[in-house]
């Protein structure tokens, strides 16, 4: 290969946008055949990649093509959003969804997803918290596997010598690493974090997705330490290849190589520069590889063993996939056309988007629970600039999907209920503080047996570049749902009203979990939208979803996280001078793993052996009953905290969960295995161990739970985890 061929290899190159669909760039088709694009982002469909495979083909090396896209949550079956799935917890369900979107992308001739996001999160105002899978380091790691898992299939089906079933995406785990941290919540921001955080918050859920077999990694916008991370060397290289023996594929950001300008590295020769060094291979979106490195090497201020490496990695991923094989064989209308949206993939994402729905309320009204409704309702207000808004269902990143494909809440419950009649008034907008429609909201409630309130943010008020510096409800929603249920209470004190969030990220509604009688949360739960909420509304499904991110009661409580560490004044609100505020409980308005049923459950029997050794494993076990008259779904979670460490350990952190779902009166045992590694932690010499001594534990349905039993570890520290490379 000749140096410019080479470069060419590791340029990806960005599709455009058309009226129907992705579309190919003009300049594209002449470096297609010069053998100067290895990759395209954002170019789908049987016809255009075949067509540009064809090109490519025409080069003088006739090396095939990969295409590239951010399938996130689906491809033309579009399910819950990232987070919303977390709220699943179901890791199976999750690694079904993302079978089933590899299966459809693949069909469209994609080869490349850029997922799973495995980002943590505690600050609400970021955006793009809608993409991970929340707060928890270990809920996020056990959701990244089971994506790993669903995009590549098993680990031998891109590992082995022959070309793997042509439904598989190569996955992304990204952003590496930190990305989550970004200061006061704006997007691209800087990060400030201890390398502490870094090794027990952050990297885990990375971790865990290339031991899952993930064939390639996304470097993260933001800098650690003072060194961006598509400059750093010691992330790219010593943690990732070093360390964690990493042989995949490392791609840039979209222009993530280019801003290291902005960053203050140098000019475009240097930052190119460094960014190859460090163990960038591919190049998205921007040409400073292919227009400034081959002048560098040839200075001799480049190494063309790193470019090399790098054109290496990438033919790999591309023999894995087979394409020298067969560089069609992803491209089949054929298979396209059977395999997109079909009946079997929308009843799963039906069923995935019923088990996201988080119940945060519901209260009594006229004597039984407002929730479920009943089935032989006559009249139906459904108020809200949500409702009935299919593109906002959908959520961000929707690959595929389109909103004639989605069943919005206003439809959902129109085919739920054909007897009844129901009105639709949207009311306000979602962010302005028009007041025009509250005359006909209040009407409509006024006339309706029941009312459904739909609520929150659309879709693009979240996602990449759409932080919040507030998270409250936006526009004048606010003042329309107490407009609402004022008019409902004055026509019948026992009507039912039932409000329903979709948004992105969790929202501070304190009023509403105050005064509303009925509390849901749905997300942007996909095209089932409005079936899977109809389903759980009238009680043909049990809304068995917990929060996979505490709520807090408002923006000023942010960042807030259950996982935090003790101080030495922990809040006490009969000591004035411990850490609270005088304005505001510091409690969250809901706790992390939160979530009702409409069954209700309870613990016992907890039971944990006395003592162990820090080198074992132990076993601990917990009996949930059914208490009440139906089946309903609980999430059964484990916590526990080192009670005394060479440094400081968080309040409590979940080390194990699991979704069960239990008949009217049923009771279950379950058991977790807690093994050395779900007790380790980085030391204060940096290496990852179990020290002897004692911890408590807790099992029950958030991380609030009270019923506790404690162990004591006895014999000497084991390290499971040599201390990581130092930082530079």
């Amino acid at each position: 290969m000749t140096l410019e061929e080479k470069l060419g290899q590791l340029t990806m190159f960005p599709g455009a946008s058309g009226q129907t669909g992705p579309a190919v760039p003009p300049a594209a088709d002449s470096a297609v055949r010069a053998g100067a694009i290895g990759s395209f982002l954002s170019i789908w469909s049987v016809r255009d990649t075949r067509r540009l495979q064809g090109l490519a083909l025409q080069s003088r090396l006739k090396i095939p093509l990969v295409f590239a896209y951010d399938v996130i949550h689906g491809w033309r079956t579009v399910f819950p959003v990232p987070l919303g799935m977390a709220a699943t917890f179901d890791s199976a369900g999750t690694a079904q969804a993302a079978r089933i979107a590899a299966v459809e992308a693949a069909a469209a001739g994609v080869h490349w997803t850029f997922a799973p996001m495995v980002d943590i999160a505690r600050d609400p105002r970021w955006g793009r918290i809608v993409e991970g899978a929340g707060e928890d380091p270990y809920l996020g790691s056990v959701l990244a596997a089971a994506q790993v898992v669903g995009f590549q299939g098993d680990r031998g089906q891109l590992a082995g010598a022959a070309p793997p079933p042509t439904d598989v995406l190569l996955a992304t785990p990204k952003h590496f690493a930190g990305y989550g941290f970004a200061e006061g919540g704006r997007d691209y921001n800087t990060v400030e974090l201890t390398e502490r955080t870094l090794w027990d918050v952050v990297m885990p859920p990375f971790e865990a997705a290339i031991r899952a077999g993930a064939a390639t990694i996304m470097a993260s916008f933001n800098e650690i330490g003072g060194t961006p991370a598509h400059a750093s060397r010691w992330l790219l290289q010593d943690v990732l290849r070093d360390r964690w023996r990493f042989g995949g594929l490392v791609v840039s950001d979209w222009t993530g190589v280019a801003e290291l300008i902005p960053h203050g590295l140098g000019d475009s020769a240097t930052v190119a520069g460094r960014a190859i060094r460090a163990g960038v291979d591919v190049e998205m979106s921007s040409t400073l590889y292919r227009s400034t490195l081959a002048a560098e090497i040839r200075a001799g201020r480049v190494p063309i063993a790193a470019v090399d490496s790098a054109v290496v990695r990438l033919l790999r991923a591309k023999h894995a996939l087979g394409l020298f094989d067969d560089p069609y064989r992803y491209s089949d209308s054929t298979r396209e056309r059977r395999v997109l949206l079909t009946a079997e993939h929308r009843r799963a994402a039906r069923e995935i988007a019923r088990r996201a729905i988080v119940l945060l309320e519901n209260r009594a009204t006229g004597g039984a629970p407002t929730l479920p409704l009943r089935k032989a309702l006559r009249t139906v207000a459904v108020i809200g600039p949500l409702a009935d808004d299919p593109k906002s269902a959908l959520g961000n990143w929707w690959g595929a999907g389109k909103p004639e494909d989605v069943v919005s809440p206003l439809a959902g419950l129109r085919r739920a209920l054909p007897n009844a009649r129901i009105t639709h008034v949207r009311g306000a907008p979602a962010d302005t503080t028009d007041t025009t429609g509250f005359a006909a909201a209040r009407a409509a409630a006024r006339d309706a047996e029941a009312v459904v309130l739909v609520l929150g943010e659309r879709q693009d008020m979240s996602a990449e570049a759409s932080s919040r510096a507030s998270i409250e409800l936006p526009g004048a929603q606010l003042a329309l749902a107490r407009a609402v249920l004022q008019a409902a209470r004055a026509s019948s004190p026992a009507k039912p009203v039932v409000t329903v969030l979709l948004n992105g990220r969790p929202l501070a509604v304190p009023w509403l979990a105050d005064s509303m009688p009925a509390l849901v949360e749905s997300w942007f739960l996909g095209v089932e939208h409005g079936n899977a909420l109809a389903d759980v509304l009238l009680g043909d499904a049990d809304p068995g979803g917990r929060l996979p991110v505490t709520v807090p009661r408002a923006t000023g409580q942010v960042p807030i996280y259950y996982n935090h560490k003790l101080t030495g004044r922990p809040a006490n609100a009969n000591n004035h001078y411990t850490s609270k505020y005088i304005d505001l409980p510091w409690t969250p308005l809901y706790p992390f793993g939160f979530g009702r049923s409409y069954a209700t459950f309870a613990y016992s029997d907890l039971r944990v052996p006395a003592t162990g050794r820090t080198a074992d494993s132990l076993v601990v076990s917990v009996t949930v009953a059914n208490t009440s008259s139906r089946a309903g779904d609980e999430v059964v979670q484990l916590y526990v905290r080192d009670d005394a460490g060479s440094v400081t350990r968080p309040v409590r952190e979940l080390k194990g969960f699991q979704r069960v779902t239990l008949g009217a009166g049923e009771r279950r045992t379950v058991r977790f295995t807690l093994k050395p590694e779900h007790l380790a932690f980085t030391a204060l010499d940096m290496r990852r161990v179990v020290e002897p001594g004692a911890f408590t534990v807790w099992a029950g349905g958030s991380s609030a739970a009270t019923l506790e039993g404690r162990f004591r570890l006895s014999g000497d520290t084991v390290v499971v985890a040599p201390a990581p490379p130092p930082y530079r």
